[in-house]
This record gives structure tokens, C-alpha cells and sequence, in this order.
């Protein structure tokens, strides 16, 4: 079962990966690499404090999402919470694409 939300949770992350411009996306799958370990949970665990710190400047609330995916690289009891609820991120992210190209289309119909 780890396995599947590992697998899913990489799915998620080639996902963002393809959206950042490229040298952000070479640091995002340099710090996935199973050799970046004792970077990435550091990392990881800057980017929760510094999501929970959010409402002090220059830090910020996607700082928290983004700390509990990558600690869930090498946390398994994170993995599936953290699949789930990417999985949901990306149905309502796809919902939102087709509700916003229906409304481009009713507007070049008329």
C-alpha cells in the first residue's frame, strides 16, 4: 500500500515539476533524489515552520504544503494523508480548468 502513495505522491510531484520554470524544477528533482535525504528533510522542516510562521513577512502559507510533501518523501505514515489530499488538490484544480475554458468558449460563441 506505501508503495502506491510513493508512487503517487512522485506522479504529483513530476506534475509541479513540469509547471516551474527549469532551473527550480532541476532543484525540485535534485532534491527528490533519494541521495538529497539530509537536504530535503531539513528543508522540509523549514518550509512547515516557515508556513506556520506565515503571517510574519516574505514568509508565506504555500511554505506548509509544500514542507509536509517533501517530508513525506521519507516519512511512510505521511504519504498517504499527503496522496490523498494532492489528489484532491488536482480534481479541483482540473475542475476549475474546464469551468474556465466552458467560459472562454460561451464567450467567443456569442
Amino acid at each position: 500500500m506505501s508503495k502506491e502513495h510513493r508512487a503517487e505522491l512522485d506522479r504529483h510531484f513530476a506534475w509541479f515539476e513540469e509547471k516551474l520554470p527549469p532551473r527550480p524544477a532541476k532543484f525540485v528533482g535534485w532534491l527528490r533524489k533519494p541521495s538529497s535525504r539530509y537536504v530535503r528533510i531539513p528543508v522540509a522542516i523549514l518550509l512547515i515552520v516557515g508556513g506556520i510562521l506565515s503571517f510574519l513577512p516574505i514568509l508565506g502559507l504555500w511554505m506548509l504544503p509544500l514542507g509536509l510533501v517533501l517530508f513525506a518523501q521519507d516519512v511512510p505514515p505521511l504519504q498517504k494523508p499527503m496522496a490523498q489530499s494532492l489528489g484532491w488538490i488536482e480534481r479541483k484544480w482540473q475542475e476549475r480548468e474546464r469551468s474556465k475554458a466552458e467560459r472562454e468558449r460561451s464567450k467567443s460563441a456569442r
